[in-house]
């Protein structure tokens, strides 16, 4: 049997983790019923780190922090299904750039609404007041993870 802690206090990954996961399985699902169903979680990575007038994979996987062959093999399957493609870079000729093509933007405006459903929905559930005070200590927390990632990857520390 294995040992439990029950007195253990839940860490804040495991905050931020488990309302993670309830948006996830609630977008991904309701993306199926929206004619998406090729679409899987773990494409996320892509829809989440693409930019608009398209990204390199390298930067696609850099951004992700994942390696390349595993970036490739999820924009590979995206690029099958027909919501992606790829284009020589404009600014370098050897490499090329992955863009969302109509069926990619599709998804991806189904996405962003969905998410946006969900966090109405948990609005619905903890009050608007809470909901924007939860948003705004969210993006605050966002800002400090961005700003001391970007001082480590300058070589310093916070």
């Amino acid at each position: 049997m294995a040992k439990t802690f029950p007195d253990r206090q839940r860490t804040l990954g495991s905050l931020l983790r488990l309302p993670y996961q309830a948006l996830q399985d609630a977008v991904y699902g309701a993306l199926a019923e929206r004619g998406f169903d090729d679409i899987r979680a773990a494409h996320s990575t892509v829809f989440r780190h693409i930019d608009a007038d398209g990204t390199r994979l390298t930067v696609l996987a850099e951004r992700a922090g994942m390696t390349k062959q595993s970036m490739a093999y999820l924009v590979d399957a995206l690029s099958q299904a027909g919501y992606l493609a790829s284009a020589p870079d404009p600014h370098d000729g050897r490499a090329r750039r992955v863009r969302l093509t109509r069926r990619g933007e599709q998804a991806m405006t189904a996405l962003l609404e969905l998410s946006a459903d969900f966090e109405r929905r948990l609005a619905g559930q903890l009050g608007a007041t809470k909901m924007a005070r939860l948003r705004a200590l969210l993006e605050e927390l966002a800002g400090v993870v961005d700003a001391t990632a970007d001082a480590a990857a300058d070589g310093f520390s916070r």
